[in-house]
């Protein structure tokens, strides 16, 4: 049967789809990070991130110093699968983040941007899942001055920028009375899970790592978040493995994967216990081993070894940093929140190969020092390090049960911990 002439084009239902599009899977934090994605994209070397407990009217504001937008261009920003071209290191892909991650967490998204110096002019739209619920029509509303309010329009009083409201918050006080104790208690701890989400997925940007651009500042109730380093670099006991880079095809489509594995100090090798417990990071230890995958210096998955193997109390110190360049990003199966990839399943062997070393190496150091011998008094001992004898002894266990490749990344770990 032949296709039949005069397409018609179906609009989806407004009310049922939008209200599904609320639940692909977003939390508090890694809705903020998305629109953090856009703030970076638009140049921004400050963002502001403010969670104000009012009660009903509480609501979160994220503020930048970008370039802004015009009318027209906030717009289409404002339109659900935006037509906007998107570069290969843009932190945006799909043209959903801004409204689905949004809409996830509130009821009332507005949006309002300032694109000049000269002028004072603010255009600003929104969706408001209330009108659309009465109306059903995919209608965005035009938001002037008066209706605005000072906590959408302060911000950008003396340059350009975008500003984000969320109001009405049902997804995040998710409480019968959200003016009472209990709803208060949970905004201050998803405010401490957002610090720490932000400073993991952007510490390259806010440790100023990202070649062609100046640090990041992002402010959360007016303090800097600092960075997390998954790695503790700054630890003299962090071991560097040498990088693996790798050239992959997919789909016809080339692209570069680099891996940087890295084997933390065993705890009593940290500077200190601060140091320790910081490095443990937002899940802690044995959760946080595994890969830190990146997409655009931007850190997409925390820990977990991607099912090439369990998580193991005894290599808990290796992890392995995973870069890909933007042109796989099929092969990776980014999705749209940005929290979870896939390794391609023509990579796995590959890639499996390359992280023995470092299992192995994170394996030795974590069992050199594990057993604590304690005095008669309860309190721990010294530790004493290893001597040379041991060092070799444990050396040469891990060059037997090592390939060829694997042989030449242990001798050179080796020569390292010997000071060489």
């Amino acid at each position: 049967m032949g296709q039949a002439s005069g397409a018609l084009e179906v609009i989806p239902a407004a009310k049922r789809l939008i209200g599904s599009l609320r639940d692909m899977g977003y939390e508090f934090a890694t809705a903020v990070a998305d629109l953090v994605d856009n703030s970076i994209e638009a140049g921004a070397t400050i963002i502001s991130i403010d969670i104000e407990f009012e009660g009903e009217n509480s609501w979160v504001r994220i503020a930048d110093n970008g370039v802004g937008m015009s009318s027209a261009a906030l717009r289409e920003a404002m339109r659900y699968g935006s037509s906007r071209e998107y570069s290969l290191n843009d932190l945006g892909k799909f043209g959903l983040g801004l409204k689905v991650a949004s809409l996830s967490q509130c009821q009332r998204l507005t949006v309002a941007s300032r694109s000049s110096r000269q002028r004072s002019e603010v255009v600003a739209y929104c969706w408001d899942l209330g009108h659309i619920e009465r109306t059903n029509r995919w209608e965005l509303v035009p938001v002037t001055r008066d209706v605005g309010g000072p906590s959408l329009l302060t911000p950008l009083r003396h340059g350009t920028g975008t500003v984000v409201l969320w109001e009405r918050l049902d997804r995040i006080l998710g409480y019968e009375t959200p003016g009472g104790e209990s709803a208060r208690r949970r905004l201050t701890v998803m405010c401490r899970e957002v610090e720490g989400h932000l400073s993991a997925v952007f510490h390259r940007f806010l440790s100023g790592e990202v070649t062609g651009r100046p640090a990041l500042q992002i402010l959360l109730n007016g303090s800097s978040v600092e960075p997390w380093d998954p790695f503790a670099r700054e630890e003299p006991g962090t071991k560097s493995l040498p990088p693996v880079n790798l050239t992959v095809t997919h789909g016809g489509v080339r692209g570069r994967l680099t891996l940087e594995p890295f084997v933390l100090p065993h705890q009593s090798d940290f500077s200190c216990s601060d140091s320790f417990r910081r490095a443990s990071g937002p899940a802690n230890w044995n959760q946080q081993q595994g890969f830190y995958v990146y997409r655009a210096n931007r850190l997409i998955q925390s820990g977990g070894w991607c099912r090439i193997r369990t998580l193991d109390e005894h290599t808990k110190l290796a992890r392995v940093a995973l870069r890909f360049s933007p042109q796989l990003d099929n092969a990776f199966r980014v999705n749209v929140a940005k929290m979870r990839v896939q390794l391609p399943s023509g990579m796995r062997e590959v890639i499996t190969d390359a992280i023995a070393p470092v299992t192995k190496l994170a394996n030795y150091v974590y069992r050199r020092t594990t057993a604590h011998p304690r005095s008669t008094k309860g309190e721990p001992t010294e530790v004493r390090p290893l001597s040379s004898g041991v060092m070799r002894g444990a050396i040469g266990t891990l060059m037997k049960a090592a390939n060829a490749s694997e042989r030449r990344v242990i001798r050179r770990v080796a020569a390292r911990l010997n000071g060489h």
